[in-house]
Order: structure tokens, then sequence, then C-alpha cells
């Protein structure tokens, strides 16, 4: 039902983002086909909308979402004011809001009595409107503002319903019950659920320290906190080459005892984890420092939780969760038996102030990435001294992989004004001295220092408003073909830009404060604050231009243009290109993406990547040196 004074916007709208406006005949032959016998026509259900017009003897776009069919009658001869289970939606004009509510009210009685109703207005300043319509709709879901599919689930636009695919529709709809068994489901009950955004939180460690030569100073801090026993956490290059010395000679001065713990390797597993876990119930620490890159800062932090809860289970912890705010399994309360304090000796994963941590179980090969803000360390320190002799492929890797984090960090669901200059404010220190640490080094101490700084804001702007797909497909593309993180990052970044960059993706991601796709215009914004764009440009050139400086930093810091060129071999990759892509869909980082993907959309931005494509929407780039092989044309035909 639309009201006369905005049908021809909403009319537009819908034929802008996806849907077909019936005409003539196109109307006639569906009205024909909805119904077999008086019944709904089982052929129809479930159906996407370009099969439902093929049946009916038409072709639309394969892209279409739904078929719209302008009709005035709210009785049974009209087929489509019938529950019809599939991409087919009726339009009604009605002169006023109150001729709309009485045409809503009729067809609720006729079909779909006890079930869902949902009202779009202005929640705010029209509370009238919300009443009157609740009062009249004989629904047990009353929707404001909100998509009916995904709001009747429940919890994800609102907090009046209580998550659930068992939607009952009370004694109305033929139900024992409206919602969740009890007796109190006898009675019609009906629930008037507004809009509402999740509170949000800004969570980092309690002291933060940077600025080169800031490790003594930040180190007395622990010594006059009181603390008596430290157990170092590191690996053994970093032993071997004197920088957990530069820990235990300040600490043992101030009468601290130390323990090191050197056995730390990259992609931590938990024979590693439990090792260290087993030294620190021995030595009995009241500080565990971590000393490193991401691996020993992540193995800290789970040998953390394995000291102060050993009867945790890995599998309950890494459940994955759709806000971490209301997670079924809650984190054990940290910091009882010790202190974490994290030093960073890499410029890029920004572990230190991230609440994420990942470890291996080597017994299955099964990773479990945790996440919880209880895992955030309650010190950062961020003395670029410690990475003046980082090399230049690190140097490399980890300056791209904190850009990503950034990226994705301003674009996600979950970014707010408290993410999002940090964010911003990462990207500009990384555009103006990523280039010069690399090539520079030690030789350039502020360009290395001002790098490092930015790869800890990026982790804190990612550790409160989370990452996205290209991270998502780093991770399963870095566990198959043991491709450095950051390189991955780097190789994906670009055709996630080009996929995001969209105002009428095939679904957007579910979360209530995420009203509209925004990633494209936020994505500008970012060309803006770089210093890339020129009065005047519209929002693609600056989405270009974006690209334009990605592809050169990553050409200056030589990073390959394909996966391919990273050293995957093509038969190994089509064999594994469609796990890969499920296992992404599948990833924690996922759900906060502006763009909620398909596993063929997945699939796609893989196999572009591997080729050094770039990627386009529904299709693929035409160039004649980047053509698929056979091989890749076999592997789309099995997906």
């Amino acid at each position: 039902m639309v009201v006369d004074s905005v049908y021809d916007a909403v009319r537009e709208r819908f034929s802008s983002h996806g849907g077909y406006l019936l005409q003539g005949q196109e109307l006639k032959a569906v009205q024909n086909i909805i119904l077999k016998n008086g019944a709904l026509n089982a052929a129809i259900v479930g159906q996407p909308a370009y099969k439902i017009a093929e049946l009916a003897g038409f072709t639309v776009p394969v892209s279409t979402k739904i078929l719209i069919g302008e009709v005035t009658d709210v009785d049974e001869s009209e087929p489509f004011a019938h529950e019809k289970l599939s991409p087919t939606l009726a339009m009604y004009r009605a002169k006023n809001f109150e001729d709309a509510v009485d045409k809503a009210e009729k067809l609720v009685a006729m079909g779909g009595i006890g079930h869902t109703s949902c009202l779009y207005t202005d929640q705010d300043n029209q509370p009238e409107r919300v009443a009157y319509f609740g009062q009249l709709m004989k629904t047990a879901r009353i929707l404001i503002n909100t998509p009916a599919s995904q709001g009747g689930i429940g919890d994800l636009y609102n907090f009046k319903l209580a998550p659930s695919l068992t939607l009952g529709c009370g004694s109305w709809g033929g139900n024992s019950i409206s919602e969740n068994v009890g007796p109190k489901h006898l009675i019609n009950k009906k629930t008037v659920a507004k809009r509402a955004e999740n509170m949000l939180w800004h969570k980092l460690p309690k002291s933060i320290y940077f600025r080169r030569g800031s490790l003594p100073i930040a180190l007395d801090e622990v010594i006059t906190d009181g603390h008596k026993r430290a157990l170092i956490v590191t690996d053994r290059f970093l032993f071997n080459n004197g920088y957990a010395d530069q820990i235990t000679s300040v600490l043992k001065a101030a009468g601290v005892e130390t323990e090191v713990f050197f056995e730390v390797e990259a992609d931590p597993t938990l024979t590693i984890v439990r090792k260290g876990a087993e030294l620190a119930n021995s030595f009995k620490p009241d500080v565990i420092i971590a000393l490193g890159g991401g691996s020993p800062m992540d193995a800290a932090k789970i040998m953390w939780v394995m000291y102060e809860h050993p009867e945790t289970h890995f599998e309950e912890l890494a459940l994955r969760f759709m806000d971490i705010r209301k997670r079924i399994y809650k984190f054990p309360k940290m910091g009882v038996k010790a202190k974490m304090v994290a030093i960073t000796t890499t410029s890029g994963t920004g572990s230190e102030v991230t609440p994420f941590a990942v470890v291996t179980d080597d017994a299955t090969g099964q990773k479990y990435p945790l996440a919880d803000y209880a895992l955030t360390p309650d010190m950062a320190i961020v003395d670029a001294n410690l990475v003046m002799e980082m090399p230049k492929s690190l140097c490399a890797f980890g300056g791209l992989d904190a850009v990503t984090h950034a990226l994705e960090a301003y674009v996600s669901v979950l970014a707010s004004e408290f993410s999002d200059g940090q964010a911003l404010q990462a990207l500009k220190l990384l555009k103006e001295n990523l280039p010069a640490s690399y090539h520079e080094g030690s030789k350039n101490p502020v360009a290395r220092e001002r790098v490092h700084s930015a790869a800890t804001i990026a982790g804190i702007a990612f550790a409160n408003a989370f990452l996205g797909v290209c991270h998502s497909m780093a991770h399963k593309l870095g566990s198959q073909f043991h491709i450095p993180h950051g390189l991955a990052n780097a190789l994906l970044i670009s055709n996630v830009i080009r996929y995001n960059a969209n105002d009428n993706p095939t679904k957007q991601t579910a979360f209530s404060q995420y009203d509209r796709p925004q990633a494209r215009r936020r994505y500008a914004e970012i060309a803006d604050h770089l210093g890339l764009t020129a009065p005047g440009d519209r929002t693609a050139a600056k989405i270009e231009k974006l690209l334009g400086w990605l592809d050169e930093i990553k050409a200056e810091l030589g990073i390959p243009k394909s996966i391919r060129e990273a050293g995957v071999q093509e038969a190994d990759f089509l064999a594994h290109v469609d796990k890969l892509s499920e296992d992404a869909f599948d990833d924690q980082c996922t759900g906060a993406n502006p763009r909620y993907p398909l596993i063929a959309e997945l699939k796609q931005i893989l196999l572009d990547t591997f080729y050094g494509r770039n990627y386009v929407e529904g299709g693929v780039e035409e160039k004649k040196e980047a053509a698929p092989a056979k091989a890749e044309k076999k592997a789309k035909k099995s997906a």
C-alpha cells in the first residue's frame, strides 16, 4: 500500500533497485500463474523472479529481485492479493494514510491474519500513525521501518522480538502460539517493534605508550603497579637477537622476576600455546608480556586465557556471533591472575590493541579465531625503535595490512564517528610515510615511526568497527597457500572495493544503524581525505582515484599483480577456490562487510584476483592478456 503523494517516487525507487514493474500482458500472464485451481501454484513457490517470468511466458533480467503488479482490487478475485510465497509483490495506490491502512486491514483479514504487518513512516515525528496502524492490524508482529522478513525474525532490527525462525500466528492464524511456547500464548498478543540502533562502545587498552624510546618508560608503569613476576612470550628470532633482553634487563633491575617463553612460531598451534600455559602455571606470573608481531601476541593472549581459566573449551570461545555484545557464550573475566602487556615489533597487525586472536589445533588443522574484548591487552607499547631494522618485505606486507584494516573499518556496518577518525588518520599517515619507510628504512626514522603509529591507530579502528570480506578471503587464502596475511590483503583489497562500491547490492548486511548502502560514498570520502580528488569530481571518479593510489603504492612496494604472480599454481587454486569461497563466507569478518556476499560473488572476486583482472559487477572484465584458462571455465561450470 503506497500513499498517493509518494507513489511515483516509490515506484521509481523500486524500478531502479531491482524491481520489475509488470506492464499490460505481462501483468495478466503472472496473474494467470499465481493460482492453480483456486490455490497457490506450487510451481512459483521459492522461485527467483526471472524463473516466475519464464513460467508466465516472458523474460526479465536475471538480476531482477521482485516482480511488481500494480493492482486495485483487495478481494479474492485478484491473484496478487493472495499469499504468494515468492518474489511477487502487489502494489496498491492509496488516497491517503487512512485509506492505505484500510486496504491493508482487508488484505490481512483475507489471508495473512496473525502473521506480520509492516509500516514505513516517520516513527519519531508521526507516533500517531504507528499507534493507528498497530491498533488495526490483526498480526502478531507489527514492524516499523523494518524489512519484514528479517525484522520478523527478531533482534536484527529491534529488541522486542525474540530471535526465532518459527513465527507463530496465534489463534488468529490457527496456531496455538504467537511466539515461544507458554500459557500466555493462548492470548492473542501484538508487538509493536520500532527500529532501534545498537548501543555502541569504543574499547582500547587502558594505556598506550608510543614514540621512539617509550619502552623503558612504559615498563616503569609495570614496575610501579607492583608486578613481581613477568612472563615474556616471544619467538626465537627476537629472543636470539636480544629484543627480550631489552625488557628483562629493565625488570630485573627493579627486582621483578622474569621468565621467557620463546617457542612461538607463525600461526601458533594449541601444542605450543599449551606448552606456554604450562610454563605460566608453574611460574605463576602476575603480568604476561607479549613481544613480537601478530603470532606472539595471539599466542600470549591464548596462553593468558588458559592460565586464568584452564577449564576453557576453545570450540565455545570460537563460536561466531552477529553482535559481539550479545554472544551466546560469554568469555570469562580476565586479569584476575595476571595483566596483559603487548609490545609490537611489526607495523601492521594492530594486535597490541585488538580483542582478537587465532590459534590452530595442530591435531585437526582446525583454526579457532577468538574475538572478545576480554582479550584486549591492558597496555600496548608502540616503540618504533623496535621496528627500525624490520625487513622491506615485512614493512610492505604489514603496511598494506594496516591500509586494509583502515579501509575496511571505515566502510564497515559497525563504523561510527568514534572509529572513523582513526581509520582516516591511519590512512593519511600510511599514504604519506609508507613508501619512505619501505625504501629508506632506519635511515628515515620519522617515516618508520609514523607507519608504526598508523598500524596501531588502524588497529584501534578495526577493533571497534571490525573488518570485512577482504580479511575473510585473506584468512582462507593464507591458510591454504601460505601467503603472508598482509600480502593476501594487498592482493584482494582493490577488487573488494570494486565489489563493495555498489549502491544497489545483491544483499545488504543486516545491522540496524546501517540503513542504506554507504560504501560507495565512504570510499569517495577516503579519497577526499587523502587529497586524491579535485573539485567537481563525481563519486565514481573519486573511487577510481583511490584505486589508482592503491595500484601505485602496491607497485612501489613490490606487490605482485595477481595471486598467480604470488606463486600459486592455477590447477591448485582452481581445485580449492570453491572451498575457499564457502569458508570465506563463513568467516567472522563477513558479517561486518557493507555488502552481504553470495558465495558465488566471493568466488568471482577470488578468480578475478588470481588472474589479475578487475572485478566487474555481473561479469568478467574483458582483457586479452588475462583471459581465463579452460580450467577456469570448467571450474565455473561446476559452481
